[in-house]
């Protein structure tokens, strides 16, 4: 059986410079995505036509828009570029410049072309799960989104925010505080 590979990471993205190339429907999508995990990310899109939806969401977030084609050029100073156009040999020379320069590249909708993908997430106040099938079922990602939005209480956060202050207020060693931590929260497994 295949297995999962993927390193799940969290990146504070509001301190990295992210590209999206391409200004359609994908490049919105990824771009949605994007700002609603990380509403204060640098991002720059570059395009030579834009949605004027995408547009929008640009403007509200700060994000820098550029109309132009694509050129390495706008890969200087970048740590995540995402290509979205459909155009398919723009999307490969994007990859092959980000491998040249060591930038993390995903290709939207191409696997072989990815570094990493933007798998499916479910916030709720600190609390954040991120979900992926390793490319293979965006529509089943949804649909696991969907499932935990709805079974993970809205209060959890509160809990979060209980334990933590706890775990501030705990003396003893780490490995004191990590066993009183679990002593705590074992009743949150559903047997």
């Amino acid at each position: 059986m295949e297995q999962n590979e993927l390193y799940p990471i969290f990146l504070k993205v509001a301190a990295l410079e992210v590209l999206i190339v391409g200004g359609g429907n994908v490049g919105l999508e990824k771009l949605t995505f994007l700002l609603k995990s990380s509403p204060s990310a640098k991002v720059t899109i570059v395009s030579v036509n834009f949605l004027p939806e995408l547009i929008a969401l640009a403007q509200k977030h700060n994000a820098k828009i550029i109309e132009a084609a694509y050129h390495n050029s706008f890969l200087e100073g970048k740590h995540i570029v995402i290509a979205t156009t459909d155009v398919i040999e723009v999307n490969i020379q994007v990859y092959e410049d980000c491998k040249q320069r060591n930038i993390l590249v995903n290709v939207a909708d191409n696997p072989p072309y990815c570094d990493f993908y933007m798998g499916g997430i479910v916030t709720k106040g600190n609390i954040k799960i991120a979900i992926s099938t390793n490319g293979k079922s965006p529509t089943l990602v949804k649909r696991l989104r969907q499932f935990l939005e709805e079974i993970i209480p809205n209060n959890i956060n509160e809990l979060a925010e209980n334990i933590n202050s706890y775990r501030k207020s705990t003396g003893g060693t780490f490995s004191e505080k990590v066993t009183a931590l679990n002593e705590l929260t074992k009743s949150l497994l559903i047997k």
